[in-house]
């Protein structure tokens, strides 16, 4: 997706990625050149030498996740960053190091094991000779879909920097309050290499829900499993979807189902409903209740059925024209592990070649 996003504004150097399927899907949209299949560990070294101006990470985001218990950077999957890193230490080694590094997680990076995980982000970037800020972005700006990731994004020392480009203070309004207490933190050889990046937020969404739903679709749940979700809805569920039945017309709305505690405090799954015309966040842990279902009320009466793999891309900013894996599973799972393709580009328009542009300052040894 992050290949979508560039375009073809961009040369592709190498794309990356451990997952078979993954790569399958890559080659049927992309073809096969320059694509690596494998850990990045194992990635040779001779095709790091070359000048390369960008490197983008998106390792595995399960253990910074309740998915993975939170065992954040030193997990076996979200962990992959550290290999990603000694790939970097090798390029910088051989003279190559990219003018840009730009590392993409979900937001609980800000927040693991109190906070140490991202100042190891930073202290990484340091060590290498980046100066470096982070953004937080909401997808939701952008699509029909609420997905806020971190974007941590590292530029060259020697790169000359645009005064446009940054800011005094976290004042953008993708400088949370968390990152904003992050940078309070730490120490400060590390916080003198923080940008507050100056990103502008892009213009009001038009798009909702409505605009990416197969409207005719026939494959819907039989009324049994109907009724047996809406009785899994508590209050202000329910409240929410009485008042779509209520106003008439067409409304659309997604479901997912959740372990709550009771007032015994027994955990029992919950049917969570959003009629706000956006979609909750595209997951892929194991099981049913990781895929969304959609809720159709058209005129009171209503209907639900799996969001189709078709409408998941659509909701991560990818066009018809993209080619799905034929399983159903993979395809909600491609879409569920990527990112999200209009912010990359809003990215690339305002931050990333802007700082292409910029003039570099090199010393001769």
């Amino acid at each position: 997706m992050v290949r979508a996003a560039f375009g073809d504004d961009w040369d592709l150097a190498l794309a990356n990625d451990i997952d078979p399927r993954k790569c399958a899907a890559y080659r049927a949209n992309w073809g096969p050149d320059n694509l690596i299949e494998g850990d990045v560990a194992d990635i040779d070294l001779k095709v790091l030498r070359q000048p390369i101006d960008l490197y983008w990470a998106s390792s595995p985001c399960q253990d910074l996740s309740l998915a993975g218990a939170r065992r954040g950077l030193s997990g076996a999957r979200s962990g992959a960053f550290h290999s990603w890193m000694e790939r970097v230490d090798q390029a910088v080694r051989s003279g190559f190091a990219p003018r840009i590094l730009a590392f993409e997680n979900v937001t609980g990076l800000i927040t693991s094991a109190d906070g140490n995980d991202f100042r190891l982000v930073a202290e990484a970037f340091h060590a290498r000779g980046y100066r470096y800020g982070a953004l937080e972005i909401d997808a939701i700006h952008f699509l029909p879909q609420s997905r806020p990731r971190v974007f941590m994004i590292g530029v060259r020392d020697d790169v000359s920097l645009n005064a446009n480009l940054c800011l005094t203070t976290g004042s953008s309004p993708f400088h949370t309050q968390r990152l904003r207490s992050f940078v309070a933190e730490l120490p400060q050889i590390f916080s003198a290499s923080w940008i507050w990046w100056n990103v502008p937020a892009p213009p009001p969404r038009t798009a909702t829900l409505n605009s990416v739903i197969e409207v005719e679709h026939s494959d819907v749940y039989p009324e049994t499993e109907v009724l047996k979700t809406i009785a899994m809805m508590e209050g202000p569920s329910l409240q929410k979807l009485r008042r779509a039945q209520e106003t008439g017309g067409l409304h659309f709305g997604t479901i997912y189902k959740r372990g709550r505690p009771d007032k015994e405090g027994r955990v029992r799954q919950r049917a969570e409903i959003r009629m706000d015309g956006v979609a909750g966040c595209l997951r892929t842990p194991a099981g049913g209740s990781s895929r969304q279902t959609l809720v159709i009320v058209r005129d009171g009466k209503v209907s639900m059925r799996l969001l189709t793999a078709r409408e998941a891309v659509r909701l991560m900013g990818l066009a018809d024209s993209y080619r799905l894996p034929q399983s159903y599973n993979e395809a909600y799972r491609l879409a569920g592990d990527g990112v999200a393709v209009p912010v990359v580009r809003h990215l690339k328009h305002y931050l990333f070649e802007p700082l292409m542009a910029a003039q570099t300052n090199r010393v001769a040894a």
